[in-house]
Order: C-alpha cells, then structure tokens, then sequence
C-alpha cells in the first residue's frame, strides 16, 4: 500500500455518470497544470509519483493534461506506466495548436506521451480553431483513437462561444471555470449541458489559489462541519460538486495533505441548493 490511511478516506469517492454513455467516474480528477510540470528533478518525480499513485489507490481516475502544459502529458504518461497505472486513469487531454494537420499531428504525439491507446477525452484547448479539430476528433472518436471528445475554456467571457458549440455539435465533455466566487456558467451553460447530456468539467474550483487566500486563517464555518469538511479547500470543492450538472472538478496538487483535502470533497454529503447558497454567502462576506 503506497499511501498511509486515514480514518477521513475510508469512504469510496462518488462517482458521476457520463451522459452520453453512463460510463460513471470519480467526482475528483487531478489536474497537471504547472504542478507536473517538472522536467527531470528526481526529488519532483518522486514527490508526483507518491501523488499518482495515491490518488489512485484512493478511487481517483481522471488525470487533466494538455500539450500546453510543458512536459506535463510526458512526466504523468511515465510515471502511470512505471506504476502499473496507465489502463487504470481515465485520460482527459488536449488539442492546443492553429492548424488541422498540425492537430493531428499533436494528437499522434499526445497518444506517445501518455503511452494511452486509446486516450479517453481529447478536448479543444481554448476553443482554439474548434471548427478545424472537431472534425478530426470525430473521425478519431469513430476510428476508436478516442472515446469522448469535448471543449475547454479558462475565462468566463468565452461563456457565449461554449454555448454556441454545445447547441450546434455533437459534445461530449465541456471544461469551463467554476467556482464559489465564479459563477458565471450557473446562467446557462450548466444547465443547457445537464438539458443536452454533455458531461461537466470544472476547472479552476480553487480560483488559482486565491480563494484559499480569501479565507486563510479563518475558522470553518459550522456548514462545513456539517458536510464533513475538515478545512477550507474540501470545503470549497464540494461547493462545486453540489452544482448537479457538474460531472468532476480537477484540482491540481503535487502536496500529499492537499491532494486527501481533495480528495475528501468528493466523499460523504455533498451540499444541496440552499446550502450551496448559504456556502457561497459565507465566502463573500470574507
């Protein structure tokens, strides 16, 4: 057993079905922007190898990369198959280039990198030249390269552009930002995604670090000891998996206490719509 237990992560991570299939998966992935992104370090790979394997002994299959990221897709594609763990982990990845044959080409060089056959969810990073790549991830999704395709975007302002792909294509999988303090998506494209059967990726549920910034220091609220929160992080996590339009959220980590904080959102109560509400009262008046 790679990981020392704790009595907190007993409990088995929920799961979350994807709407165009039922395929369920865990509420929590693990994100690898910037935190995998380690070049050659052997103390770094040691750390993110302790955390690969933890989260995945803990019920975690999800893992988020894209070419964008350095070596990111490289560092987690070696370690997952130096620990027996490539056909385990649910692979999410990205399409981040101008150009339909350069596309492609990236995608060959995605499938080498993550060492995955085929890759779970290739996704449009940024909505970047969507019209060109869609059309290859269809023909890969048919040909059995991939099996989901989907759409990314960090900023709420590409909101508009989401909605529009979701009415008009075929979408498996849309990754947008989602958080207590950015709610943005609430409008509309939660809810034309839970009407369409598209499955919800929410990135940024830590709002890049500054909402632990926000309530640093300040004790927990009874709520969270409510819904089994033993700090701010789960706390604001399970925020975002309350929204039941939202299929898992990707916070990135390479600290083992942060990765079970995590981890621990996606375990016990999650909050319903008037807790939610009241959560998101609590972090506004910090």
């Amino acid at each position: 057993m790679v990981c020392d237990q704790t009595d907190i992560l007993q409990a088995a991570c929920l799961t979350r079905p994807i709407p165009r299939t039922g395929e369920r998966i865990p509420v929590v992935g693990l994100g690898t922007h910037l935190t995998f992104e380690v070049g050659t370090d052997p103390t770094s790979l040691r750390t993110l190898r302790t955390i690969l394997a933890c989260f995945a002994e803990r019920g975690g299959r999800l893992i988020d990369t894209s070419p964008m990221y350095g070596n990111a897709e490289t560092i987690v594609g070696t370690l997952a198959a130096e620990t027996g763990l490539t056909r385990q982990l649910f692979w999410a990845t990205k399409i981040w280039t101008i150009g339909k044959l350069a596309g492609i080409e990236q995608l060959k060089e995605s499938e080498r990198r993550l060492q995955a056959h085929p890759v779970d969810l290739v996704q449009i990073h940024n909505l970047i030249e969507w019209r060109a790549h869609l059309s290859t991830l269809e023909d890969w999704k048919v040909e059995g390269r991939i099996r989901y395709l989907g759409i990314t975007h960090y900023h709420p302002g590409a909101l508009a552009e989401i909605t529009e792909v979701l009415r008009t294509h075929p979408i498996d999988f849309v990754q947008l930002p989602y958080n207590i303090a950015a709610r943005e998506a609430e409008r509309e494209v939660l809810p034309l995604a839970a009407e369409l059967g598209v499955a919800v990726i929410a990135n940024i549920p830590l709002g890049h670090g500054v909402l632990m910034r926000t309530v640093q220091g300040r004790p927990l609220p009874r709520l969270a000891l409510d819904l089994g929160c033993r700090d701010w992080a789960t706390f604001l996590i399970k925020f975002v998996l309350g929204h039941p339009a939202v299929t898992c959220t990707i916070p990135a980590t390479s600290d083992l206490a942060h990765l079970e904080s995590n981890l621990l959102a996606g375990m016990g109560e999650l909050p319903n719509a008037r807790q939610r509400e009241q959560m998101a009262a609590l972090v506004a008046r910090l």
